[in-house]
This record gives structure tokens, sequence and C-alpha cells, in this order.
């Protein structure tokens, strides 16, 4: 493994390593991605880790929990279904979210947590934030895959492509990111690169 620092079940090992790869300030961070079939609304969750969310942002450990399947209105919908590539730009979308709560104290990742649960308007500046901090990592054509897969994937209902334009970017907005970052994306800036 190149990651030492990061658990993943084998059969999505090499899509959480390639996803890994875009962020070089996570390198020493612990990350686990785990099957969980109790995420809610959503395919994946990141999230700190029970026992580091009290420690310093630089010290935290996270945790993605990844639904087996995930069902939408009356449609079952399968990890199995996801091509490598829109997996990794899924997994990439997490780790965007990582990013973010790496520069959050302690006391910011609570309200966040709560605003998070109660705020439709804050919901959106996060997934949107999350698109953000992939693209300029240089994963805009894996996201925009994953944004395409899902807004063209006939098994998913109506319902959550909708919630999905609402929250998230829209695959014309990932490619003016991606104009604007460059396809490699920016450099990281020292902060993301300081020490864990």
């Amino acid at each position: 493994m190149q990651y030492p620092n990061i658990t993943a079940p084998d059969s999505i090992l090499k899509e959480a390593e390639k996803a890994m790869s875009f962020y070089p300030a996570l390198q020493n961070t612990e990350i686990e991605f785990k099957f969980n079939d109790m995420v809610r609304k959503n395919f994946m969750q990141a999230q700190p880790t029970y026992k580091s969310i009290f420690k310093s942002r630089h010290n935290r450990s996270y945790i993605i929990l990844i639904s087996k399947e995930f069902k939408v209105e009356n449609e079952i919908f399968t990890i199995k279904e996801i091509p490598s590539d829109v997996l990794t730009g899924w997994l990439g979308h997490e780790l965007g979210h990582v990013m973010d709560y790496r520069s959050r104290s302690t006391i910011d990742m609570i309200f966040f947590g709560l605003k998070y649960l109660y705020s439709h308007a804050h919901i959106q500046e996060v997934e949107r934030a999350a698109d953000d901090y992939a693209v300029r990592h240089g994963m805009g054509e894996y996201i925009l895959k994953t944004k395409n897969f899902i807004l063209n994937h006939t098994s998913l209902s109506e319902k959550y492509k909708k919630h999905m334009r609402k929250f998230y970017l829209s695959p014309e907005e990932i490619l003016e990111l991606i104009n604007r970052y460059g396809e490699t994306g920016e450099k990281p800036s020292q902060d993301e690169l300081a020490p864990n």
C-alpha cells in the first residue's frame, strides 16, 4: 500500500489510493474508508472520528463511510454499478470534505455539524466547497465523470438528481473550475502541506 495511514476494503483500495494521490497534504493523515449501511441521504459521508474530534486539527483522523447499496425511493443502486473513474471522483469529493475539516477548529467543527443538520444553505455551501477542493487539487476530470454519471444514470430517481443539482456544482460549473485552476489544479498552499 502506498499510503500506510489509510485503510480501505480491497474492492475499492485502488480507487481510494488514486483519489489520495491528488491530496499530498493528507499523506500523513489517518483516514479509513469503510463500508457502512447506516449512511443516510448520500452514498458516502466523510467525518472526523469520534476519538479525534477534540484533538487539534492537524492531529485528527477521519472516516469515510460508504454504502454498498444506496436506496433512492424504490430503486437500489449498488457500488458495483460504479465505474472505477467515477468511484475515484466520488472518493475525491469526500476527501475534499476532509481538506475542509482540516482547516476548522474543534468548536468550528461542532457548529459546522449542527448547521449541516438544519441549514440547506449550509449544506449547499459545504458540498460545493468539497467539489471545489477536488477540482483545485487536479481531480476535475474525475469529478466531471462522477457528476455526469449521477445525472445520466437511469436507475437514479429524478428526485435524487434534483437534490444533486441543488446542492452540488453542475458539470458546467466544474468545467469552469477546470478552466480556472487548470487540468492539474493549483499547487497546494504551505498551510495545506503543514505537518499533521
